[in-house]
């Protein structure tokens, strides 16, 4: 057993992962430094080496520990929903969540996480060691979304499903052009008329 393997070592791994994802969510990946996570984790610098072979590495954890988080929260959302239809305003507002990220409730603060997010979305073309990571977890948010989706009582197909996220996608960067103060709310404006419309 190494020291990495023991319940310490795994619980200070741990510690940095979690460091690793919040700075990545808060500044995107130019955030993510050895220094940056091990002081937010409150561990020694050496550490981040000893755990993660690379940068690299670490990121990869990083964008790994939040996503399955996020999937983990829409999943006990998803549960909560009826199998009757729960209505429009119901079945935007999760799809958003898992799209955007949880609103807070403050118009300033979701406009900079919906920004830093597709920020994020968009370098990690940039990153090829992450590229077979965000497909499984492209496809398990794909997942979710159908059954959301479903249990909402609009069932979609895979090609209905990549048009409303395009949909989302497209309306969201229209928005951040534009300067848009409230991209969120011109997401949920198309997606509420797509699923509105006969």
């Amino acid at each position: 057993m190494t020291a990495a393997t023991t319940p310490k070592g795994e619980r200070r791994r741990a510690a940095l992962v979690e460091a690793a994802a919040k700075l990545l969510v808060e500044g995107g990946f130019d955030a993510v430094r050895h220094r940056a996570v091990a002081e937010r984790a409150g561990l020694p610098l050496a550490s981040t080496t000893y755990y993660f072979k690379s940068l690299e590495d670490l990121v990869t954890a990083a964008v790994e520990h939040h996503s399955k988080a996020e999937l983990a929260t829409g999943r006990r959302r998803l549960e909560e929903l009826a199998t009757r239809n729960r209505g429009v305003q119901a079945t935007v507002e999760l799809v958003l969540e898992m799209l955007l990220g949880p609103a807070s409730g403050d118009a300033d603060a979701d406009a900079e996480a919906v920004l830093l997010r597709y920020e994020r979305l968009v370098a990690t073309g940039r990153r090829p060691y992450l590229r077979p990571l965000m497909r499984t977890l492209s496809a398990q948010l794909n997942e979710l979304l159908t059954e959301i989706f479903a249990r909402s009582g609009t069932p979609v197909t895979e090609a209905e499903l990549d048009r409303l996220v395009a949909l989302v996608d497209g309306a969201v960067v229209n928005a951040l052009i534009a300067i848009d103060p409230a991209p969120r709310a011109a997401a949920a404006r198309m997606l509420r008329g797509a699923l509105e419309s006969p």
